[in-house]
């Protein structure tokens, strides 16, 4: 009896540590995630909001030895974004961009996902493919080409156009932003494509049994059947397009090298840029930053609640 209680005690203990381990696993695997969560997205944050309150002081002429000292300035940097016409016309600027760009390109995403799913189209991975390749070449090097195809002298389709009798600027300033819109639409297409096409192959084959059955066709199923099925996929990337929309930034500063019809303020991203390093104001640039980051968060809030007021049911 002795030893059978001996040898239970001695039992014991590794039991409990096992069951601890496996209770602290789960936090093990995600504390990697958190600390670069915290290090590089909520720090960041909280710094940026800390610096808009504040603002660079100087008195008097700098005779006397003292620099510009930092000091709590409230919301006077705020003033001075909602006072600046450029960032303003930034944000009209990438407004118009995305009430055109978007609904285009998530609706040729749609076609070709709807085409994919369909039995009308053969070599369906080779097709997904070819759509979908444009987006693994970084936005910097699709800019650097398309660029080369806008600019008058070197590009082979303007000299083309030119050759039967249209004349064609795509870095005029009235034309240039629709050739940024072109770029990304280009580029984002494949990857919107890919993720409403699987959204498409979650759907049960058998509700596409019963409308056949009832005499619906190809279109019916796609209009009727399919399109409300993933209307939320669908609302899910517009809204990461919105978002995107709102972050444009490497498409117009490549642009920038090529015409002068692209300021340095041409987006809110750029002007951001702008008054952090050249106007070396931080603090302004902070303010400028969490205005921008407020209309994304007040844009994304507007289409969660129209998604949610599509699923939910009727009374």
């Amino acid at each position: 009896m002795t030893s059978f209680t001996s040898a239970r005690k001695a039992a014991g203990p590794p039991r409990r540590r096992n069951r601890g381990r496996a209770r602290s696993a789960p936090y093990l695997f995600v504390a990697p995630f958190v600390a670069l969560f915290l290090a590089f997205l909520v720090a960041p944050t909280l710094y940026a909001i800390v610096s808009s309150f504040f603002g660079m002081r100087r008195s008097g002429l700098g005779l006397d030895g003292e620099g510009p000292s930092l000091e709590f300035v409230g919301f006077d940097n705020f003033r001075a974004a909602l006072g600046d016409s450029e960032f303003l016309a930034g944000f009209g600027r990438v407004f118009l961009f995305g009430i055109v760009q978007v609904p285009v390109m998530l609706g040729l995403a749609l076609v070709f996902a709807l085409l994919i799913d369909s039995a009308l189209v053969r070599f369906k991975k080779s097709v997904q493919l070819v759509i979908f390749l444009p987006y693994a070449i970084p936005g910097v090097v699709a800019a650097l080409l398309w660029g080369f195809l806008y600019q008058p002298g070197v590009s082979p389709v303007v000299g083309f156009l030119e050759s039967v009798g249209v004349q064609a600027d795509f870095l005029a300033p009235g034309t240039v932003l629709w050739s940024i819109a072109n770029v990304t639409t280009w580029s984002y297409i494949g990857v919107n494509m890919v993720i409403l096409f699987a959204a498409l192959q979650a759907i049960p084959t058998d509700v596409y049994e019963a409308a056949r059955l009832d005499g619906a066709g190809g279109l019916r199923i796609a209009l009727g059947i399919k399109l409300p099925l993933i209307l939320p996929t669908l609302l899910l990337t517009c809204l990461m397009s919105i978002i995107g929309t709102l972050q444009l930034f490497n498409e117009p500063e490549v642009l920038r090298s090529l015409t002068s019809n692209v300021s340095s303020d041409f987006t809110p991203n750029m002007a951001i840029l702008e008054v952090t390093t050249m106007g070396n104001n931080r603090n302004l640039g902070a303010a400028m930053a969490i205005v921008l980051a407020v209309v994304s968060l007040v844009l994304s809030l507007a289409v969660s609640r129209f998604d949610r007021s599509k699923e939910s049911p009727k009374r």
